[in-house]
Order: structure tokens, then C-alpha cells, then sequence
């Protein structure tokens, strides 16, 4: 089955220029959405999604009317692949995983976005690697490693409560018996 989803992304916009050429593509049945397309939770999108079957095509008029990047297309592609569907846009033509050339099309795509993504993790692992040789530290900083031995004497001495130490220093709770937990460890 042919299956229309239009969408625009206000109240005050049309849907007709889309369903009319959904219907001139031979669309049997459409899915109308006035909702902006950068929401995952879109009502009729989704309803769509669950009445797919086996062999049904998705027909757009363009490829912003159902994902705003990438890894939503490629996420959406999978989800149809394993139902058994396919996708096709009218404007652009390259995006039609009916045939075997749009399927190569598509995998080009994906595998130039997979690439894309590979180069990205690469230079921020060398990034890292860099900063570290020269001696930066990495990860989220110690907010009160430097009141660590204040806190740890305060326990120490008897004279304080654990709410006292929390209210003086501003160290959390968890942080306090994290650093008495590991106190003790050294001793022994």
C-alpha cells in the first residue's frame, strides 16, 4: 500500500500542495500532521509507524516533511527495513528504497554519514590523547578535593555532626562518607 505522511510545522500552514501531489503520486491513504518536525513524539507519524506492513511504501513529497537530520533518516530506514517497507520521496529522487538503485543511493549516504562520524570519534580520541601527554587533566573536576583533609578532620575529631561538616565546608553528604570510606582504606 502506498502511504502519505504531510506535515507542516504550524496551524497557520497549509497541507493541500502536499496532498495533492501525494494523491497525484497514487497515495491510497495519508497521514496529516501540523507539528513541528524537530518533535520525536509525533502523533500521526507514529500511528503511521505502527500501521505499517510488509511491502507498504512511505511517500513524501520531500524529505524535511519526515526527519530535520540525518540520524533521524537513517534511524527511520532501519525501522522500515525491518518492517519490510520501503520510503520514497517525490522531490528528491535519490531517496526511494523501493528500487535497487535508491538503495544504493541510500547506503552510499549512510556510508558516507557513518564515515563522517568515524573521522569525528577519531580526532576527538587523538584530542584527548593529546591534551592528556601534555599533562591536562581530563574529566569533570574535583569540586572539593581541596577541603577533603578539612572534612576528613572535622569527622575525625568528634567535636562536629555530619550536618555540621555539610554546613561549614558545602560538601555533600555522599562526598563526606566517600572520603571517611576511603580514609579508613588507607589506614589499614
Amino acid at each position: 500500500m502506498k502511504i502519505g505522511y504531510a506535515r507542516v510545522s504550524t496551524e497557520e500552514q497549509s497541507l493541500n500542495r502536499q496532498i495533492d501531489a501525494l494523491k497525484q503520486a497514487g497515495v491510497e491513504k495519508i497521514f496529516e500532521e501540523k507539528i513541528t518536525g524537530t518533535r520525536k513524539d509525533r502523533p500521526e507519524f507514529q500511528k503511521m509507524l505502527e500501521q505499517l506492513r510488509k511491502d507498504d511504501v512511505i511517500i513524501v513529497t520531500e524529505l524535511t516533511r519526515l526527519s530535520r537530520s540525518t540520524k533521524d533518516l537513517f534511524e527511520l530506514v532501519d525501522i522500515l527495513e525491518k518492517t519490510g517497507a520501503g520510503i520514497k520521496s517525490l522531490k528528491e529522487s535519490w531517496l526511494d528504497t523501493t528500487t535497487p538503485q535508491g538503495k544504493l543511493m541510500f547506503t552510499i549516504f549512510a556510508g558516507l554519514s557513518q564515515f563522517e562520524r568515524d573521522l569525528i570519534a577519531q580526532r576527538t580520541h587523538e584530542g584527548l590523547v593529546s591534551a592528556k601527554a601534555r599533562g591536562k587533566q581530563l574529566g569533570r573536576p574535583k569540586k572539593f578535593e581541596d577541603k577533603k583533609q578539612v572534612v576528613i578532620d572535622m569527622y575525625n575529631s568528634g567535636n562536629y555532626s555530619v550536618n555540621d561538616i555539610i554546613k561549614a565546608t558545602g560538601v555533600s553528604k555522599t562526598s563526606l562518607y566517600r572520603y571517611i570510606q576511603k580514609e579508613v582504606k588507607n589506614e589499614n
